[in-house]
């Protein structure tokens, strides 16, 4: 019998920890590793792979699934999987999975900060001291936090994590996500609720949804003018599932009040994008992820991933879920 062969097709991190080679090495798996950009690269380096890796935001994947003769698992270091064609992959029997606990708690840090960000006005106040300004009339912080609702869209591990965090706060916590049940909401003390309600009766609104074809724009023109005009807006899942347009009229026009921004539709954005020219908008260049323990996590939890393809496991993160794969799992 052949060995499992893994392939590691797209890194973004500076180079591979010499551990993992050895660890997957000491499971007798092999791991073949190779900057693919082109479908030939893709057919020479994976196609006889039992499993592809992607630690990258790169696209290799769309269209060239049947390249993958002998695939039957793709990993997707991180958390989103838009670079990856999951309907592809459920329809071939693929299992693709991800390693969201990577970046679970940073991720959900970093939109909590934004917050505060904003809802303090904090990096208004800091540029008008630096410049010598000492006016508290110029930034004064229009909202508190006690007793108000946080709106949650998606209830993945992060948005679990943002709830987890901001119990301290005494707000009420209004949850949207068709796909998890009311009792693991009831656990962290959040309600279930429908899209409409939640952006109609939260000030302040958090997204945390993957960006698939039935999220894409998922918050637009619509849903802006349900929020309140006193209401705070934060995004730190994917770009395009904000409508850009249509959150500049609503920031420009009173709808909603300002926005904390950790993704554009186009990174890094046009420097006359013109939500980077408003005063009530905080951006920052899609580093919610990162901190001192980003990387390990991400090689640990992706290696453990690797693991338990070759043991025959289910992952401990997947998301296709209809799924029927290749491979007899435990």
């Amino acid at each position: 019998m052949s060995r499992f062969k893994v392939a590691l097709v797209g890194m973004d991190a500076d180079e591979r920890p010499a551990w993992v080679g050895e660890t997957l090495a000491k499971a007798e798996i092999e791991l073949v590793q190779y900057e693919c950009k082109t479908r030939e690269d893709l057919e020479r380096y994976a196609a006889n792979a039992d499993l592809v890796w992607v630690y990258s935001g790169d696209r290799i994947l769309h269209g060239n699934l049947d390249v993958l003769q002998r695939c039957g698992a793709i990993i997707r270091t991180g958390s989103g999987t838009d670079n990856v064609p999951v309907s592809d992959a459920t329809e071939r029997g693929i299992v693709v999975a991800n390693t969201p606990e990577a970046i679970s708690e940073t991720v959900a840090e970093h939109a909590i900060a934004l917050w505060l960000s904003v809802i303090r006005q904090i990096p208004i106040q800091d540029r008008a001291v630096r410049r010598g300004v000492w006016d508290r009339d110029l930034a004064m912080p229009r909202y508190h936090i006690k007793s108000h609702t946080l709106g949650v869209i998606g209830f993945g591990h992060i948005a679990r994590a943002v709830v987890r965090k901001v119990r301290g706060f005494e707000l009420r916590v209004l949850v949207a996500d068709p796909f998890v049940d009311e009792s693991i909401m009831k656990e962290l003390g959040a309600e279930k609720a429908d899209l409409d309600t939640v952006l109609s009766e939260a000030e302040f609104v958090t997204v945390h949804t993957p960006l698939m074809e039935s999220t894409h724009h998922l918050i637009g023109a619509r849903e802006f003018g349900l929020m309140k005009p006193t209401a705070v807006f934060i995004n730190t899942s994917r770009g395009p599932v904000v409508d850009e347009a249509a959150l500049y009229e609503a920031l420009t026009s009173g709808q909603i009040a300002a926005a904390g921004l950790d993704v554009t539709e186009k990174e890094p954005p046009d420097t006359d994008n013109s939500l980077l020219q408003l005063p009530n908008v905080v951006v920052t260049p899609h580093i919610a992820p990162y901190s001192d323990i980003y990387q390990d996590e991400m090689w640990r939890l992706s290696v453990d991933t690797v693991l338990d393809f070759a043991g025959g496991r289910w992952p401990r993160s997947y998301v296709n879920r209809d799924v029927k794969p290749k491979w007899a799992l435990k």
